[in-house]
């Protein structure tokens, strides 16, 4: 067992021989779901790891920008450099004050690539499509990952709770809630995918692009609203990172008190 999803004890039936470990703490299945703080407390935690308002703006912005002036002037070269220079102005921002890069990095590489496929094919579009095809991607993950036992929104917000992968094995409720969160993700993900991929071949470009950008955030505030009540009504995460610092303390503690009789001798 790794200390990604490392047991703790629980409250020993019996005497317990010396040296003998404790044995796992498995949360029960129906135990109840997380109280109000706790819910406050993944409110938070869900929008902080997916980018929280500044993140929505910073993945709107470009393509936004990119649409309205080739809406106006239908120049494509000018478009993907505004675009390009308002996603670099976004991480410089962020490097001034010393704040995460994730999400400003992310968004930078996002719009690289799609002003080096526009500019590429001469077709505006394009510029849309590795975000396309990304989503896509990231939909055919989430649903594979949640049918094989192991969904990916757990893997991601696992280390956010200091949970790490402790649900996989100990917390049968929470794997119950990401699996369900990850299809959930998968399938609104799949259904904008099936909205853009027949507009891409047969709309118009101004009319793609501004469905393009409306479809940035409905989609993501829905998804992250469905995994905090799929998570708010599970049993509350196992903080493996205080379980492994409270072990590490009892060894000390044992190991000093193994010591003290030989100092006394």
């Amino acid at each position: 067992m790794t200390s990604y999803d490392k047991p703790t004890a629980t409250p020993h039936q019996g005497p317990r021989q010396e040296g003998e470990s404790a044995p796992p703490y498995v949360v029960p299945e129906g135990a109840p779901p997380q109280d109000a703080a706790a819910k406050a407390v993944t409110e938070a935690a869900l929008f902080d790891a997916f980018g929280g308002v500044r993140g929505m703006v910073e993945t709107v912005l470009p393509g936004l920008l990119f649409v309205t002036i080739f809406t106006i002037n239908k120049n494509l070269q000018v478009s993907a450099i505004a675009a390009l220079g308002v996603s670099l102005l976004l991480v410089l921002v962020r490097l001034l004050r010393k704040d995460t890069m994730k999400h400003a990095f992310s968004g930078v590489f996002g719009v690289a690539f799609g002003v080096v496929f526009a500019m590429m094919t001469g077709n505006a579009k394009d510029f849309m499509l590795p975000g396309m095809l990304y989503t896509l991607g990231l939909s055919l993950a989430y649903l594979i990952s949640a049918a094989a036992g192991v969904p990916l929104i757990g893997l991601i917000l696992g280390p956010v709770f200091k949970e790490n992968l402790s649900w996989r094995t100990r917390n049968p409720g929470r794997k119950k809630a990401y699996t369900k969160a990850s299809y959930a993700w998968g399938v609104i993900l799949f259904t904008k995918c099936a909205i853009l991929f027949p507009l891409y071949w047969w709309a118009d470009t101004t009319k793609f692009g501004w469905v393009v950008v409306a479809l940035k955030i409905p989609p993501f505030l829905l998804a992250v609203w469905l995994t905090w009540v799929f998570l708010a009504k599970a049993p509350a995460p196992i903080d493996v990172f205080a379980e492994m610092e409270a072990e590490e303390k009892a060894e000390k503690e044992r190991k000093a008190a193994a010591a003290a009789p030989r100092h006394e001798a």
